[in-house]
């Protein structure tokens, strides 16, 4: 019953005198979804005396019949394996629905679709409180960073296997992004990668939101005025852009993305 309503423990949970509120925070359920069951008991005159008998998804079923027929249809993910493989470099909810319907298809289930995948994992995550949730607005804001993971390609002449850097930005409200392999993490090339990066989304966000890099960022205390390095702090001005590092020791909540990738390294490996 993965992500399912635990509609027979809220009306036991009640019967005890327990608040919407208190069975909400002990048992890590939304608050909406308890209000939900207290309501429909309330309409239906339904107790937990009425259904103590019955297993917990027949008394799923018996309250949300609709939902039971649509979820039914399809085998639920183990989203408690998704959230600990997005934990590892590299890992997407992309990659992870493609697992999880080649698993679906070797035992002959009906796999969820893509979009249907990703909010039941957003559920999951606001149910069971794996992390703040966090709303966004579109054209507010452009997150970017060089990525911790690196590549390389291979010069032909020499075979030497040089290094890239990632520059990577995001438009989390959408989560489409895009990442531009450097040779190096100046100044002149992060300037030059956010340039890019506007013409490509073909347009600027009200904010750009980057780490504290030396590359952009001067002086950043924890109270006062933030200081760019002069270069910055015009890019900045000429695309109306107002230039924002994030919050010191503060984690980021950047989203998975998907990846476009544009080079600018001369001979980069050939795509998989």
């Amino acid at each position: 019953m993965a992500n399912k309503i635990r509609v027979k423990l809220i009306l036991e949970l009640r019967s005890t005198g327990m608040s919407r509120n208190l069975i909400a925070s002990t048992r890590r359920m939304s608050r909406n979804s308890v209000s939900d069951v207290f309501r429909i008991a309330d309409e239906r005159g339904v107790t937990y005396q009425n259904v103590m008998n019955l297993s917990d998804l027949e008394v799923y079923r018996l309250f949300y019949p609709e939902k039971y027929i649509i979820e039914s249809v399809y085998r639920d993910p183990d989203y408690e394996y998704v959230h600990g493989e997005l934990k590892k470099d590299g890992v997407t909810l992309k990659l992870l629905w493609n697992e999880y319907k080649d698993k679906c298809r070797a035992e002959n289930a009906t796999p969820m679709g893509y979009t249907k995948f990703c909010n039941g994992y957003g559920d999951h995550v606001i149910t069971n409180k794996l992390t703040n949730h966090i709303e966004r607005k579109p054209g507010i804001t452009t997150e970017v960073d060089w990525s911790g993971s690196t590549m390389a390609y291979v010069d032909r002449d020499t075979g030497e296997l040089i290094k890239v850097y990632l520059f990577v930005a995001t438009l989390p409200y959408s989560r489409y992004s895009y990442v531009e392999t450097c040779l190096d993490m100046k100044q002149d090339t992060w300037l030059r990668c956010h340039v890019n990066m506007y013409e490509f989304f073909g347009g600027v966000t009200v904010r750009t939101v980057c780490d504290n890099l030396k590359t952009g960022v001067i002086h950043h205390p924890r109270e006062g005025e933030i200081v760019l390095n002069e270069a910055y702090e015009a890019l900045g001005s000429h695309y109306r852009t107002a230039i924002m590092p994030t919050a010191v020791r503060k984690p980021k909540h950047y989203p998975q993305s998907y990846v476009i990738f544009k080079s600018s390294a001369d001979a980069l490996m050939p795509s998989q």
